[in-house]
């Protein structure tokens, strides 16, 4: 299985849309066996997913993400974890135990990985607060 996380200062990429470098971890029974590091310069949405797909990545673990890039990774067969955060080591780490979920590792603000789950997240600018957020 390989697994891709954005960096920036060995920190998982606050933005996956931007990030412009990617540690891909190649797993195999659970334990790393290969670590590289690319750059990401493609400028458009498209050009992002293709590369992750050329890539042959498993699994992207990312902070935010934009929907229309997780639309397309998710249609090419990638998996999309998302509004994700903490040191790269840390973060893949909790990722082969099974602990990605702990809320140690979500972006501040989230209350989950849903979608819409993180406070603010609205689809424009009248939109309506979501129910659970009503009372």
């Amino acid at each position: 299985m390989r697994v891709a996380i954005p960096v920036w200062r060995n920190r998982v990429s606050p933005v996956f849309d931007v990030a412009g470098r990617l540690v891909l971890v190649d797993l195999a029974d659970g334990a790393e066996v290969q670590r590289s590091e690319t750059c990401m310069d493609e400028p458009d949405t498209p050009a992002r997913a293709r590369k992750l797909a050329e890539l042959g990545v498993d699994v992207l673990i990312c902070g935010a993400i934009t929907q229309p890039l997780e639309a397309m990774l998710a249609h090419s067969g990638v998996r999309v974890i998302s509004q994700t955060c903490g040191g790269v080591d840390d973060v893949l780490r909790a990722f082969q135990s099974g602990r990605l979920a702990d809320r140690a590792f979500a972006m501040p603000g989230c209350r989950g990985r849903r979608r819409g789950a993180c406070h603010g997240h609205r689809r424009g600018r009248n939109s309506r607060p979501a129910q659970e957020d009503i009372g």
